[in-house]
C-alpha cells in the first residue's frame, strides 16, 4: 500500500476516534501517537512513523475542531437571526433539522417552527429562542421568513424529488434514497430489516450505485458506437453533474473522484495504484474534518478498501484454470466475504448487528441493483410519460425482489446477532479490520494475521479487564422530551428506568440509550417502566432488541399506545421475564436495592390517566437514597403521603412529569427534602416544562436542580454518602447538608 493511502486512512481514521473521544483521552492519543511516531523514525520504520505522526496530527485537528465548534455555538446562541436552506418542505409544527449560519459561524440546529413555511430548496430567515444543545443548537418559536432561492443545486435536487413522487409513487420513498441519497421516507423498521440482512449500505449512494450509473453510460456509449475517448469524458461530466444534482453526499463525492481519477489515468494511459486511487477519493477530511464522522462515508471508504483487498485476495488464491462464471462467482464470493468482515465493525456500531448473511444475501442482490439502478436513473434521464411509466413498473418489480432478499434473510434464525462494542472494543475492531486488509494484500499474511487475532482476543477478554469493583452511578440520558434513566451497579451492570421517546422513523432507545449503555458496557439486569405513556415506553423495544434486560417491571397499568404494545411483544419474542409491580417488593441488583412505592392495584384499577399510575421507586445506592417518580402526579403523591410517607425520604429526586405544575406539591417536596433534583427535560418543549414554580421551590429550598435541557447527559456517582456530578466536561461535588433546609408551607 503506497504511503499516501497510509497517510489519508491513518489521519482519517485517527481523525474518527478522537472526534468521539473525551478531551482527555484526545490529548492522550495525540501524545502516544507523537511518542510512537518518535520511536518508529529512530528504528528506521517509515510507514508505522508516517502513521503515528499523522494520527497525532489528526488529534490535534479535532481538538482545534471541537473548540471551534464551543465558539461558534456561544456566538448562534446570542444571534438575533440566523440563515438557512432547507431541504424539505417545513411549516408550522413542524420539527427540522438544518444548519444555520449567522455571526460568520455555522452548526446544525434542530427547529420548532411556530410561524411561517418554506419549500424544499428555498432559504429563509429564522428568528426565534435559541439555546445551545450538544448536537448544536435548538430555536423554538421558530418564525420563518423566505428570503430567497437556496443554491440551484440543491433547488435542482429538490425538483428531482418531486419527479420521483409523481413517477414511483409507492415506491418513492425507496427510489429517493437509491437516487438523491434522501432516506428521510425510509422506516425505521426498513431500515433494521435491511441492516439484519446485510443491505443496509445499499439504501444509500455511494460507490456501488455510481459505478453502475458510470458502467451503464459506458455501455450506452459502446451501443451508439461513439469513440472511446470522448465517451469517457462525457461520462466523467454526466458523472459530475449526477453527484452534484443529488446534493454531494460525501460517499457519492468518494466514488465520483475515484472513477474520475480512474478515467483519466486510463486517457492518460498512466496505470495508478488503486490505493493512490482510494486515498485521493477518501481525502476529504482533510478540508472538512467532520466528514470523517459520516456513517456513509466511512462505510464507502472501507467497503472500497475491502473490494481491493479481496480482489487482490482472490487473484492469489483462485486456481488459475478457473475461467468464465465460475472463476467470477469465487472472485464475487471472496470479496463479499473480506466486506462483510471489513465492514462489521462499524455496521455494529451504528446498527446494534452483524450480519453473518451478509455475504449471501449481497451476492443474490447486486444482480438485482445493477439493474434497478439504471432502471430509476433512466426514468429521471428521459422526460417522456410513456418511458416513465414503463421505468416505473420495472423499478416496482425489481424493488419488490430486493426487499423480498431483506425479507428472507433477516427472518432466518441468528441472521444478525446483537453486537455492541464498547468505545475500546470497537477501536480493537477496527485494527482487526486493518489487518485483514493488510493480511489480504500481503504475501506473508502470518503477521496482520497474528494482529489480528490479538485484537480478537483483546475484544473478547475485554469485559474482564474492566475493575470488578467500581464506584455506582445514576446517568440521566439526555432523550429530549421524555425519560431514560440508569443505575450502574459496583459490577458495571445496569438498570434502567424508562427508555425515551418514539417519533415517525426512529426512537430514543435506538438512537440514544442504547448507544448510550453499549459505549459504557455491561449488560441490562433490570428495565423498569414508569408507565406506558410514548415518551418513557417509545424506546423499550429497541433496547429489548438490542440489550435484552433480564427482567422487565411494568406498573401493570393497560396502555393502548403503539411503542407500549411493541415494548410488550418485544419481550414476549425476546422471553424476557415480565413482572408486575406491586408496593413493598424489593430487588437487589449487585449492590443496589430497588424498593417499589407505587402504584398500588386496587388505587389504579379506578384510574384513568396512566400518569397517576407511575412507578415509584426508592434506590438505595453508594450510601444515597434516589427517588424515581416518573409522571406521577399531585393525586398519587398524595397517595404516596399516605402509604409510604416514611419511605420518601431521598437524597436524590428525580423530578415527576419533566418538572410540571401538575407535580411536586410543597407537602411531597418536604417529604422527600433532596438535595439534588433531576430534572428529564426537552429544550423549549411545546409543554412549558418545568414549570418556574416549581424550579423556585426548589431553589428556596437550597436544593442542586440538575436539568438535561441546559446540561445534556448527566452522571452522578455515588460513594460514601457523596455525589459527584459530571455534565459534559465539568465535575463538581454536591456537599452534605449540615442542616435540614424545608420548602416552606403554602
Amino acid at each position: 500500500m503506497p504511503l499516501i493511502a497510509w497517510s489519508v486512512l491513518a489521519y482519517a481514521g485517527a481523525l474518527i476516534v478522537a472526534l468521539s473521544a473525551p478531551p482527555d483521552a484526545r490529548l492522550l492519543l495525540g501524545a502516544a501517537s507523537l511518542v510512537a511516531a518518535i520511536i518508529c523514525g529512530l528504528h528506521a520504520r517509515s510507514v508505522p512513523s508516517l502513521v503515528c505522526a499523522v494520527a497525532a496530527g489528526a488529534s490535534l485537528t479535532a481538538a482545534t475542531v471541537q473548540s471551534v465548534d464551543r465558539q461558534c455555538t456561544g456566538r448562534l446562541v446570542h444571534a438575533p437571526e440566523w440563515q438557512a436552506t432547507f431541504e424539505h418542505d417545513v411549516g408550522v409544527g413542524d420539527i427540522a433539522r438544518v444548519a444555520v449560519t449567522a455571526a460568520r459561524c455555522a452548526a446544525p440546529a434542530m427547529l420548532l417552527v411556530a410561524q411561517g413555511a418554506a419549500h424544499a430548496g428555498e432559504r429563509a430567515t429564522i428568528r426565534g429562542r435559541a439555546s445551545a444543545d450538544p448536537r448544536g443548537i435548538v430555536i423554538s418559536d421558530a418564525a420563518l421568513s423566505v428570503a430567497r432561492d437556496g443554491p440551484r443545486l440543491l433547488r435542482l435536487r429538490a425538483a428531482t424529488g418531486r419527479r420521483i413522487d409523481r413517477i414511483f409513487a409507492t415506491d418513492a420513498p425507496m427510489a429517493r434514497a437509491l437516487v438523491i441519497a434522501d432516506m428521510s421516507g425510509i422506516s425505521a423498521e426498513e431500515r433494521d430489516r435491511y441492516a439484519r440482512s446485510g443491505l443496509v449500505h445499499m439504501l444509500s449512494v455511494s460507490g456501488l450505485h455510481v459505478g453502475i450509473v458510470a458502467l451503464a453510460l459506458e455501455l450506452l456509449a459502446s451501443v451508439m458506437r461513439l469513440p472511446r475517448t470522448p465517451a469517457r469524458i462525457g461520462t466523467l461530466l454526466l458523472l459530475a453533474v449526477y453527484v452534484a444534482t443529488i446534493g454531494a453526499p460525501p460517499p457519492a463525492v468518494r466514488a465520483a473522484v475515484m472513477l474520475g481519477a480512474l478515467l483519466l489515468t486510463r486517457l492518460a494511459q498512466r496505470p495508478t495504484s488503486p490505493w493512490a486511487i482510494l486515498a485521493l477519493g477518501a481525502a476529504a477530511p482533510l478540508w472538512n474534518p467532520r466528514t470523517a464522522l459520516d456513517l456513509g462515508w466511512q462505510l464507502s471508504v472501507v467497503g472500497t478498501a475491502a473490494l481491493i483487498a479481496g480482489g487482490a485476495l482472490g487473484r492469489r488464491t483462485i486456481p488459475r484454470k478457473w475461467r468464465g462464471l465460475r472463476r467470477s462467482l469465487a472472485t464475487a464470493a471472496i470479496v463479499s466475504v473480506v466486506a462483510t468482515l471489513v465492514t462489521a465493525p462499524l455496521v455494529a456500531r451504528a446498527f446494534g448487528r452483524i450480519a453473518l448473511l451478509g455475504p449471501v444475501t449481497n451476492l443474490a442482490a447486486d444482480p438485482v441493483m445493477g439493474l434497478l439502478q439504471p432502471v430509476l436513473f433512466l426514468a429521471l434521464a428521459i422526460p417522456i410519460r410513456g418511458v416513465e411509466q414503463v421505468c416505473a413498473d420495472a423499478a416496482h418489480v425489481l424493488l419488490q425482489a430486493f426487499d423480498r432478499i431483506a425479507v428472507v434473510a433477516s427472518a432466518a434464525p441468528w441472521a444478525a446477532p446483537a453486537a455492541l462494542p464498547t468505545n475500546v472494543a470497537a477501536c480493537a475492531a477496527g485494527i482487526a479490520s486493518v489487518a485483514v486488509i493488510v493480511a489480504c494484500m500481503a504475501r506473508h499474511p502470518l503477521r496482520p494475521l497474528l494482529v489480528c487475532a490479538c485484537a480478537l482476543a483483546f475484544m473478547l477478554y475485554e469485559p474482564l479487564l474492566r475493575p470488578m469493583r467500581a464506584v455506582p452511578e445514576l446517568h440521566m440520558i439526555d432523550v429530549g422530551q421524555g425519560d431514560a434513566l440508569a443505575l450502574r451497579t459496583e459490577r458495571g451492570r445496569w438498570i434502567v428506568i424508562d427508555a425515551g421517546r418514539s417519533w415517525v422513523g426512529g426512537d430514543a432507545g435506538r438512537n440514544t440509550v442504547v448507544p448510550y449503555l453499549a459505549r459504557r458496557g455491561g449488560d441490562v439486569a433490570l428495565f423498569v417502566l414508569s408507565h406506558p405513556h410514548a415518551d418513557h415506553v417509545g424506546g423499550a423495544a429497541s433496547l429489548f432488541a438490542l440489550l435484552p434486560p433480564r427482567r422487565f417491571l411494568d406498573p401493570g397499568y393497560v396502555g393502548t399506545t403503539a411503542p407500549y404494545r411493541a415494548a410488550l411483544a418485544a419481550a414476549r419474542d425476546g422471553k424476557i421475564p415480565w413482572q408486575r409491580v406491586r408496593p413493598g417488593d424489593s430487588l437487589r441488583v449487585d449492590d443496589i436495592v430497588v424498593t417499589s412505592l407505587a402504584p398500588d392495584s386496587v388505587w389504579a384499577s379506578n384510574l384513568s390517566d396512566a400518569n397517576l399510575a407511575s412507578t415509584v421507586l426508592v434506590a438505595r445506592v453508594g450510601g444515597v437514597r434516589v427517588l424515581f417518580t416518573g409522571d406521577a402526579e399531585a393525586a398519587e403523591e398524595d397517595w404516596l403521603l399516605a402509604h409510604a410517607g416514611d419511605a420518601l425520604h431521598a437524597d436524590v429526586l428525580k423530578i415527576a412529569h419533566h418538572g410540571s405544575a401538575t407535580s411536586s406539591t410543597p407537602a411531597f417536596l418536604r417529604a422527600v427534602n433532596p438535595r439534588v433534583a433531576l430534572v428529564s427535560v426537552g429544550a423549549h418543549n411545546a409543554y412549558g416544562h418545568p414549570s418556574a414554580g416549581v424550579m423556585a421551590a426548589l431553589h428556596d429550598a437550597k436544593v442542586s436542580v440538575l436539568r438535561t435541557d441546559r446540561l445534556g447527559s448527566i452522571v452522578l456517582r455515588f460513594e460514601a454518602g457523596r455525589i459527584e456530578v459530571r455534565a459534559g466536561e465539568a465535575t463538581w461535588t454536591i456537599p452534605q447538608r449540615d442542616t435540614q433546609h424545608l420548602l416552606p408551607d403554602d
